[in-house]
């Protein structure tokens, strides 16, 4: 958006409102309400714009990335609901898993006759209390995995 791209360009240059409203011939009051999405500049403006921050107008309007090291705000705002689903699953398998081993520790403590049986049931070498340790401990694991991708 031209008028979040305005702002952010003006504060990475290091200007006040009325710096750049100095420098391309105008009031601050029009640089806030082209900030505040109020109003639009005119195309010598944009132009203006585009010569002081050094960019295309294209880049200015956002149909271009400013620079390759920096995203756009469209690409932030794409990318930002996809992180936080991946960090909130996460954040659920780590619950999850982490609630599973609990449960599970109560259970060994609790009923220690049960948890002789279930191993006794197993056909897998590795027995059942430990499958299921195993798994809750993967469920963490894939959990803490989705939470540091998402970073």
């Amino acid at each position: 958006m031209l008028a979040e791209k305005i702002y952010t360009l003006r504060r990475k240059n290091g200007l006040s409102q009325e710096q750049l409203a100095e420098k391309i011939g105008v009031s601050r009051q029009a640089i806030s309400k082209w900030e505040g999405g109020l109003s639009t500049p005119e195309l010598e403006k944009l132009k203006a714009l585009s010569e002081c921050f050094q960019i295309t107008i294209d880049e200015l309007t956002g149909n271009q990335a400013v620079s390759a090291s920096s995203p756009t705000v469209k690409e932030e705002e794409t990318s930002a609901p996809h992180k936080t689903r991946g960090r909130n699953t996460g954040i659920g398998l780590c619950l999850t898993g982490a609630a599973g081993l609990i449960l599970f520790g109560l259970f060994l403590m609790t009923r220690p006759s049960s948890v002789h049986q279930l191993n006794e049931s197993s056909v897998i070498t590795l027995n059942g209390s430990g499958i299921l340790m195993v798994l809750w401990m993967l469920l963490m694991i894939a959990g803490v995995l989705l939470i540091l991708k998402g970073n």
